[in-house]
């Protein structure tokens, strides 16, 4: 029985650790988790909202192809102040209105990963 997603991984290239780590951190406002030293060698980085309730795992992928369709759907609040301050980090906002009970964008990771971000209708 599923009682929970523990964690997405997404793919990215080797050595975009410090990029990564400055969208995750200074932009989405999450955590790095230190990795278990026998998965640190393989480069990447994991990340955690600050509840600890969302992680997502950054592994090296080579050759790399970021994920243009795949994507993870992250809940967030107050989504008009959250969309402005990631285009205040240079990160690319696209509106969607397609998803009935939603306001929802899409955005990018520095490596390309597509990123969804939602918040339920009021």
């Amino acid at each position: 029985m599923l009682t929970a997603l523990d964690h997405i991984q997404l793919a990215a290239p080797a050595g975009s650790e410090d990029l990564l780590r400055a969208f995750y951190i200074d932009a989405l406002g999450m955590k790095e988790v230190p990795k278990p030293p026998v998965l640190a060698t393989r480069g990447g980085c994991w990340f955690t909202a600050a509840d600890g309730r969302v992680q997502l795992h950054l592994g090296i992928e080579e050759p790399f192809r970021p994920s243009a369709k795949a994507h993870p759907g992250l809940r967030v609040t107050g989504i008009d102040a959250f969309a402005a301050w990631l285009a205040s980090h240079g990160a690319q906002v696209v509106w969607d209105d397609n998803l009935p009970g939603y306001r929802r964008f899409y955005s990018q990771d520095p490596v390309g990963n597509r990123l969804e971000f939602l918040e339920p209708k009021p």
